[in-house]
């Protein structure tokens, strides 16, 4: 089909089961479900939030894309430039922007890593190795151990516990809940990342427990990993389900028949990002008292000395 048919074509989302999908929109399907996974969200959820229809969302998420997503990328592909630069991403405002993104493109996950290091180096406040092994953040889905296992870091080492999502509803004047329902969630990562500069500055040694979802805000999360020695408390997803219900919540299973899938979905989409961290540790199977004693011995040569 050429540009100006596209240009005319009905939106509709029908295809015959022989049809091939295009490869391009079964990409662009598989960024979307893990975006959406990656910031804890259903199907039904994000369509909510974004008045969307959920039917189109599952359409463009099994690779079934539109007219207008076909011609765009057509266009795109004469210009030679990403869509990126058609729509008005930052990335692509100024040619220092897209020079950047040229050196960095195919770069392999070390060498980024280097770059994103260097580059925090030159714009954010230093800080050196000593001062951040001072502060343990613990990172990861609800239900690996996060909160309890922090306390108990904190008494051993006598320093300052603190759960950054308190200081969020502190910081906010009221509940996480209500924070998403009234303001929405961009709102929410705003204070999130204020409430962590806070705790930043005021407590030089501490253990933070952080909100599983601070890695689907790249400023936040950078900002975490500078200034504090991460932790991803890690658990496989039956036992991160299995803890929470034993808390007394029962939300995650609610009018959600899939949640376990669900929870799987956000653990492998975020996996990339906890893994980030300068330490991993896993608390499947072990008991509170067995998973402190463990993280306390891998941790007791590196920090709080």
């Amino acid at each position: 089909m050429t540009a100006a048919q596209l240009s005319t074509a009905p939106l509709s989302t029908s295809r015959g089961p022989e049809e091939e999908k295009d490869p391009f929109l079964i990409a662009l399907g598989e960024r979307l479900r893990a975006l959406r996974s990656r910031r804890g969200l259903t199907r039904k959820a994000l369509a909510k939030l974004a008045d969307v229809s959920e039917r189109h969302l599952a359409n463009v998420e099994s690779g079934v894309g539109n007219a207008s997503i076909q011609l765009l990328r057509q266009i795109t592909t004469v210009l030679n430039c990403t869509l990126a630069e058609m729509i008005g991403d930052e990335t692509a405002t100024s040619p220092e922007w897209l020079m950047i993104r040229e050196i960095l493109r195919g770069r392999s996950d070390e060498e980024l890593a280097q770059a994103r290091a260097a580059l925090a180096n030159i714009f954010d406040a230093p800080t050196s190795e000593g001062a951040r092994r001072q502060r343990i953040a613990l990172i990861g889905l609800r239900g690996a151990g996060k909160s309890s296992l922090g306390r108990m870091l904190a008494d051993y080492w006598m320093v300052p516990f603190v759960e950054l999502g308190r200081e969020v509803e502190t910081l906010a004047g009221c509940g996480i809940a209500e924070i998403h329902a009234l303001y929405g969630p961009n709102a929410y990562r705003r204070y999130e990342r204020r409430a962590l500069e806070d705790i930043v500055t005021r407590y030089p040694r501490a253990v933070i427990a952080t909100p599983g979802g601070i890695v689907s805000d790249p400023a936040t999360y950078n900002l975490l990993l500078s200034h504090c020695y991460t932790v991803w408390v890690k658990a496989a997803p039956k036992d991160h389900m299995a803890r929470v219900l034993a808390q007394g919540d029962t939300r995650p299973m609610m009018g959600n028949r899939e949640a376990m899938e669900d929870l799987k979905s956000i653990l492998e989409s975020r996996a990339a990002f906890y893994s980030k961290a300068d330490l991993s540790f896993d608390t499947s199977d072990m008991t509170q008292e067995t998973a402190y004693v463990a993280l306390l011995e891998q941790l007791r040569d590196n920090v709080m000395r």
